[in-house]
Parts: structure tokens; sequence; C-alpha cells
């Protein structure tokens, strides 16, 4: 059975050059074209597509809002398309908030010209989108009015992936079809091990996921913390700059020579790599050009385990897949504890399915109690 995709953009350039890729796929079906916002939902409610690729800039509806409108009425995957510029990324990011679970850069002289490498990106994307199948509205987050609250403003909604997480009240322990428990916070006990790091590593549905995760980190949060999350270079220093607006502790897009301070979560740039040396110092530099993905989580593992011991906290978020298994394996190696999101509340459970398939995860969580865990587990006192 092909999958059902829905193309909304007002460019009919675009929406050709998209629709061309799709039907060239033989797993794959373009079942209608919307050419604005209004458009697009009420062919996306009528038709019910496996996947909506969305434009963000369009007339009548902009793409932010119909993304809202779908996942309030009939919750499906949405990949949308976005600029790379800072404003852009910005739009992306509130449409990520809204609910759609993934983007792509828009490049018209990409995927009219090279072919094969646009048509790859995107034919896999939207089949790792299918597979999942776990679509429900989010929790939204408004940035509190200043950093003295106690927590972030939430608007009463649904939690993430309510759908697939409703169970996990039902028991201490669930088991997901792969045969691996998910553990529950309130029978979760702190192992009193010491830390003195925190990292985090994510890719596709992780800038929700980790936004859900960083606002529960209070403000006297007693480690350093780093974050690679893939993105495109014009996109992290926009999403560090949300972070550090709706979280109590501090984030910012990391910089060479950076002196890795308590409370401050340093986000690897687009395109680069970031390393950890000795004395909390950072090292962000292009890195070997051979490698898929700028930031590497796996390069990123790697320098921990070299030059820190093991009292690290290792976290695998949502992402398509396997960056972080290897490096997770060397963090392993060292005595590090490492942790990965729960199947149900990913976007896509690439990477943590690899670190937990390689028997390297102490412990699993579903994404809106990972937050709580790392405090439960890593303060002191």
């Amino acid at each position: 059975m092909s999958i059902k995709v829905l193309i909304v953009d007002d460019s009919h350039f675009f929406r050709r050059c998209i629709g061309d890729i799709v039907k060239s796929a033989s797993d794959m079906e373009v079942i209608d074209f919307a050419k604005n916002g209004r458009e697009g939902v009420d062919k996306a409610l009528a038709l019910k597509p496996d996947v909506v690729m969305m434009d963000i800039e369009m007339p009548v509806l902009d793409g932010i809002s119909a993304v809202r409108e779908i996942m309030a009425k009939c919750p499906m995957p949405v990949l949308m398309f976005s600029s790379l510029t800072h404003d852009g990324a910005k739009a992306t990011l509130d449409a990520l908030d809204a609910g759609a679970a993934d983007f792509l850069p828009k490049k018209f002289e990409e995927i009219a010209g090279s072919g094969k490498v646009a048509a790859e990106l995107i034919t896999n994307r939207i089949r790792a989108l299918v597979r999942q199948r776990r679509f429900a509205p989010r929790a939204r987050v408004a940035v509190a009015p200043n950093r003295t609250d106690t927590k972030p403003v939430m608007v009463n909604r649904p939690s993430l992936a309510a759908a697939g997480s409703a169970r996990l009240k039902s028991s201490p322990e669930i088991v997901n079809r792969h045969g691996v428990r998910t553990n529950e916070l309130t029978t979760f006990k702190p192992s009193g091990k010491r830390y003195s790091l925190l990292a985090i590593a994510s890719s596709t549905g992780g800038p929700v996921a980790l936004q859900e995760l960083l606002i529960k980190l209070p403000s006297n949060f007693s480690y350093p913390i780093v974050l690679v999350q893939h993105m495109p270079a014009a996109f992290t220093g926009a999403f560090a700059e949300r972070l550090d607006r709706l979280c109590q502790i501090n984030v910012k897009e990391a910089q060479d020579n950076d002196i890795m301070k308590p409370g401050c979560a340093y986000l690897a740039p687009g395109g680069q790599q970031m390393l950890i040396e000795k004395n909390h110092r950072l090292k962000v530099t292009p890195g070997p050009d051979h490698l898929n993905y700028k930031p590497s989580a796996d390069m990123n593992f790697a320098s921990i385990a070299k030059n820190h011991d093991g009292n690290v906290l290792t976290v695998i978020l949502t992402g398509m897949g396997a960056d972080g298994r290897d490096g997770a394996r060397l963090l392993n190696s060292r005595g590090s504890t490492i942790w990965a999101q729960d199947e149900a509340s990913c976007v896509v459970y690439g990477m943590p399915q690899a670190v937990t398939k390689a028997g390297l995860t102490d412990k699993i969580f579903t994404i809106k109690d990972i937050g709580q865990a790392i405090v439960k587990e890593m303060q002191r006192g």
C-alpha cells in the first residue's frame, strides 16, 4: 500500500518539483496539491494523507496556523519546508512547536537540480515519519514573564504523544513491541552516583523534546550540559535563544574555547563539531568532511569519553539514524550512565532504538519524565 502525500505550497514550481520527487518513489503517491494553508487544512482533514508537506509562508492561512489547526482536529505527520535564514529558523521552530514533526531546508536549486540526493533526502524523511505513526497534539510552552518564575507557563493542552503515553500510567514499567521496558518516574530511585556533566543528543523531533526536557531543570541545576541537535547552521543560534528564554537554566550556542559553567547548556552549532576537552573547555571545529552529521553526537561523546571520567549522564532522544550509538558505547566503557527516550513518545525512534538494541541503556523514560528524572538523579542535597 503506497504512502499518500499531500503537498501544500503557494509556488506552482515548488509543488511540481516536490510532486515529481514523490511520484518517482515506487512506494509513494501524491494524492493532491494545495496552494495555500486554508486549502491545505481542508484537504488534509478530508483526505487524511499519511504525510503533509507544508510551506511556512503562504497566503490566506500561513503554514504555522495550518499545522496548529490540523494537529488540533486530526493529528498527522507534517513535514515543513523552511528557508535557511534566521527568520526562517524562528518560523520553523514555531511550526515544530505547533505540532509539525520535522522540517527540511527549502532549497529550490537543490531540489530542482541535483535530483538523486534531494529525492533520497525527501523520500527517506517521509518514510521515517510514516513508520512511527504516533502523532497527537503537544503541550505548548509559553515564555515565562521572567526567569525567577518556578517554571515556564504551560498552555493547557494534551501532553506530547498523549495517545501513546496514556498506557504508561497503568504500571511501573511497560514493555514496548521490541520487548524493552520503560521506567516510570514515580518508581524511579536515584542511583546515588556522582556526576560532572550532562550530555544530550537528538535529531528528528528533538527541538520539541529538548524543550520539554530542559524546562524541567531548575535554575540551581549544578552541572554543565552539552546538547547535540542535528540542525542547519542558520537554525542553532535561534534555537538556543528560544531555549534560553523558556528555561530557568542558561542556554547558548557554543563557541570555540567556551569554558562550561554549571547550570548552562551549550548547543553545538550547526555545520560544526563540538568537542569537550579537559577542564570543561569546548572546541568548536568544522571537523572531518566525510561525516554525515555536523554536529555529530558520536564525535561529541567520543571527546567526552577521552577527556573525562565516567561521571557523565548521557541521554539519547528522538531522532533518525544511529548517531550517538558508537559514542555511547565509548562512554559506557568508561562507566557513564546512558538513558534513552522511549519509543511511544519519539517522533522517530531511530537513535534511542540504536543504543537500546546495542544493550547500552541503563534506563528508558517517556519524554514527559526525563527532565524530572535527571533532576532526581543528578541533584544532591
